[in-house]
């Protein structure tokens, strides 16, 4: 019989051994099963957080519990920009980030399909030769002789063993394993929002630029009339030199303030070409004549807006997971019970190796602890305890930078607005300056220095308007991400 057909013939030996023992196994696994309700370490209660009431700068606001499951809308849609839509679509697909954070997400789920295949028995089967020999013990023996002492061993084994969870240690590792897999869930969900925000508001940034950069082509072109215009009156005797080197300068400042908006531009463009997962090079973005509109943000928000907050969703998994490490760390102090059987067959020869005088087994249950180990074992239970104190600490931490947040931005959005009101008054005023400025300079009746100075307020003001809605934009995104991601959704469920 050659060694390879050991391990073919060896297939059906752990079925033959487990039903000659198996009555004695069932036994003992029943008694560790009645043992095996408790569990050792403390169940998970959620830590206090000091939430308040409500929001100072939104009425309707009520203590959030964290709830990541809520649904949450594609809310970028708000901004209505079909273009904008697609690019959140192929962040979906193809952003290298949120790929890692997957990735680590699958590595997190295999960890709980490992800790759940330790409830399983274990079983073992093994075959092989072992050629083995000794001296005759005559440094006079021929060869021959001494070749005598070489024996061959063919062997053929299968083994079953199975740990009894009687303290617990099994399913607080699977607890913290699942709350692990939890937590790494909320932060893909938490790194995707992160991403998709960076987007938009690197896209709105950029349509903000194009809207800049036709306010000073506008703008470049009439200084081009002015400056023309002036030298003729100079060429004419009307007007000095000076109105000249004055036109001349606020035309050539315009231009270049054109030439920094084009790298300006760029930056956002090569950023959106990365976040979509392409090389800056292999991604233009054609500009628009239009920027999308500033979603309006509701007069009253619900409180569970915030709960779907992946970061804190996480948080307080990763304290779920602490506290079951905890029972971990104290079932040491516990003998673990291991429950076995063993059997096979061992011959000098392959012939008629699966024979009755030819076999062997073994079965029972094995306790097995550490008596004395010089503190290590308190020290890991110190450890796990601190460790959850250190996870509890950061929960609250971030339940409260949470509010932070959003009290920032509703405060911030509402500031904007009452600011828009006013800037557009003076955007409205300073139009009507330049208006009449220019009128009085084409009458002769004041000088070119009188309109160069409404030219650059006028300029200014536009210029700030656009800076206004700008940040109005960005605050409004980084409000919809301290929420969780938008309230669209959540408000039509809560009204139907």
């Amino acid at each position: 019989m050659t060694d390879r057909s050991l391990f073919n013939l060896a297939t059906p030996l752990a079925a033959s051994l487990i039903k000659a023992r198996g009555s004695r196994l069932l036994s003992l696994s029943l008694c560790a099963a009645m043992l095996s309700a408790c569990a050792i370490g403390p169940d998970y209660q959620r830590p206090q957080t000091a939430e308040p009431a409500q929001y100072k700068e939104a009425a309707g606001w009520r203590q959030a519990n964290p709830s990541d499951s809520l649904a949450r809308g594609a809310w970028w849609e708000l901004y209505g920009d079909r273009q904008l839509n697609g690019l959140i679509e192929k962040l979906n697909s193809a952003n290298q980030t949120v790929a890692q954070t997957e990735a680590q997400y699958r590595q997190a789920q295999a960890l709980v399909k490992s800790a759940r295949g330790a409830f399983f028995p274990t079983v073992d089967l093994t075959a092989g030769k072992t050629r083995s020999g000794k001296g005759t013990g005559s440094s006079s023996s021929s060869l021959s002789s001494s070749s005598s002492g070489i024996r061959n061993t063919y062997t053929a084994q299968a083994g079953v063993s199975w740990e009894a969870d009687v303290w617990g240690k099994l399913r607080r590792g699977l607890e913290a394993d699942t709350a692990n897999a939890e937590a790494s869930y909320a932060d893909l969900a938490a790194i995707r929002l992160s991403q998709q925000s960076e987007l938009v508001q690197n896209y709105l940034q950029l349509r903000v630029i194009d809207e800049q950069k036709r306010l000073l082509e506008a703008t470049v072109e009439a200084y081009q009339r002015s400056l023309k215009m002036t030298e003729n009156q100079y060429r004419a005797g009307v007007s000095g030199k000076d109105a000249v080197a004055q036109a001349q300068t606020q035309l050539k400042s315009t231009e270049a303030d054109l030439v920094d908006l084009i790298w300006q531009r760029a930056q956002f463009e090569n950023a959106i070409a990365v976040l979509i997962g392409l090389a800056p090079a292999e991604f233009k973005l054609a500009e628009t004549d239009e920027i999308p509109p500033l979603p309006e943000v509701p007069l009253s928000l619900p409180s569970q807006l915030l709960e779907r907050r992946p970061d804190i969703a996480s948080a307080e998994r990763s304290v779920i997971a602490a506290n079951a490490n905890i029972g971990v760390a104290k079932a040491a102090y516990y003998p673990d019970l291991t429950l076995s059987l063993n059997g096979g067959y061992s011959s000098s020869t392959s012939k008629d190796l699966f024979s009755l005088p030819n076999r062997f087994w073994s079965v029972g249950p094995q306790l097995a602890m550490t008596v004395f180990d010089g503190g290590q074992r308190s020290a890991e239970v110190d450890r796990s305890e601190a460790a959850y104190d250190e996870t509890v600490a950061k929960y609250r931490q971030t339940v409260l930078d949470g509010f932070r947040e959003v009290e920032n931005f509703l405060v911030q959005l509402k500031v904007l607005e009452n600011e828009a009101v006013v800037r557009q008054q003076a955007l409205d005023a300073a139009r009507e300056s330049l208006r009449l400025t220019q009128n009085q300079y084409k009458a002769g009746v004041i000088a070119y220095l009188d309109v160069v100075v409404v030219q650059a307020a006028a300029l200014n003001n536009e210029r700030s308007a656009l800076d206004l809605l700008q940040s109005r934009l960005i605050a409004s995104v980084q409000l919809i991400a301290a929420l969780g991601g938008g309230w669209d959704g959540h408000l039509e469920h809560e009204s139907d």
